[in-house]
């Protein structure tokens, strides 16, 4: 398989400083990631201002009773400090990209150069936005956390009449943090073989676990929430990993795939590692020339220097045309 793209999403783990969110990017750098993912939006481009109960967050979220007005200023990634933080993620090595939330953050992210639109769960429905960013001729990425099937599809066709066919989706479970009875990874698969698109996964689970799970069945991408430090706090930073949990998480994603390799059945049994110790036909007494071989002195046995035992049920039977020492490799030219 190919590399897994890893990438670490910054979202609101910047505690409101420009300085941490540079920091943050280079900690990224230095576990070995392959991108970093940042949001572009504002409180007013992502919702109202209002405190009517649908724009207070309910459900059973680490975010209840919240005004979704206050969340996103509280979250917000100020659009200033952006071209900086490209700069700083491209100095370290790194790809970044953003999500964009509207056509105003579209064109402001066109202008940076910015080289993948991703669109988050909740904007899926959001056929124009998606047609927009499609149309600027970048690789789509597309998480699907509350998405039915028939808002996939609509979505890969609204792409695809824009004429963009880069299309990643990535399985999400739009909890926070998501409970791994929840994640169906089995989804994932699905969604590559049904749609014939490539496929990875938004965790917001816990650990490490479920994306190096991910990773065995094939995604080709994996986003998880990044945090320079705990005590930040922020609206992610309870399901967000830190430094060293992205080593351990990038160090397991490229052992996985080191394991998973190719499809290897080898006909030359020479090239095979530890054939030495397979079992093969020895002979186990002293024989002398005429003597009939039994289940007693011809034995498949380690190691593996002897004739293949297929043959043994062959020679039962068999007169030995020679003396035969315990322990000489069996050959069918001691049998007439």
């Amino acid at each position: 398989m190919g590399k897994t793209f890893i990438v670490a999403e910054l979202s609101a783990n910047h505690g409101h400083k420009l300085e941490t969110a540079l920091a943050s990017v280079r900690a990224i750098a230095e576990a070995g990631v392959d991108a970093v993912k940042i949001q572009t939006y504002t409180a007013d481009t992502m919702t109202l201002n209002c405190n009517k109960p649908d724009f207070i967050v309910s459900g059973g979220t680490i975010w209840d009773n919240t005004r979704l007005y206050d969340l996103y200023v509280e979250a917000y990634t100020p659009w200033e400090w952006h071209q900086a933080i490209f700069n700083e993620a491209k100095r370290c090595g790194l790809v970044c990209f953003s999500t964009p939330f509207d056509k105003t953050a579209v064109d402001f992210l066109e202008d940076l150069g910015n080289p993948i639109m991703k669109i988050a769960s909740f904007e899926i429905t959001d056929v124009n936005l998606i047609r927009y960013a499609a149309s600027k001729g970048k690789p789509m990425i597309i998480s699907t956390g509350v998405a039915t099937m028939e808002d996939i599809e609509l979505a890969i066709n609204v792409c695809h009449e824009e004429g963009n066919h880069d299309i990643t989706l990535l399985h999400c479970v739009s909890s926070y943090p998501a409970p791994m009875e929840n994640i169906n990874l089995r989804t994932m698969v699905d969604m590559g073989d049904r749609l014939g698109v490539k496929v990875g996964l938004s965790d917001h689970t816990m650990g490490a676990d479920v994306s190096i799970a991910a990773v065995a069945l094939g995604a080709e991408m994996i986003e998880k929430h990044f945090i320079l430090d705990k005590a930040i706090g922020g609206p992610d930073a309870a399901f967000s990993m830190t430094v060293n949990e992205f080593k351990e998480l990038v160090t397991s994603i490229r052992n996985v795939e080191k394991a998973i390799g190719d499809v290897v059945y080898p006909s030359d049994t020479s090239t095979i590692k530890g054939r030495q110790f397979s079992r093969s036909l020895y002979i186990a007494e002293d024989m002398k020339a005429g003597d009939i071989l039994t289940e007693k002195n011809l034995r498949s046995v380690r190691p593996g220097y002897g004739l293949h035992p297929k043959y043994l049920n062959e020679l039962l039977g068999k007169k030995v045309n020679r003396d035969l020492e315990k322990g000489e490799r069996m050959k069918l030219e001691y049998v007439d």
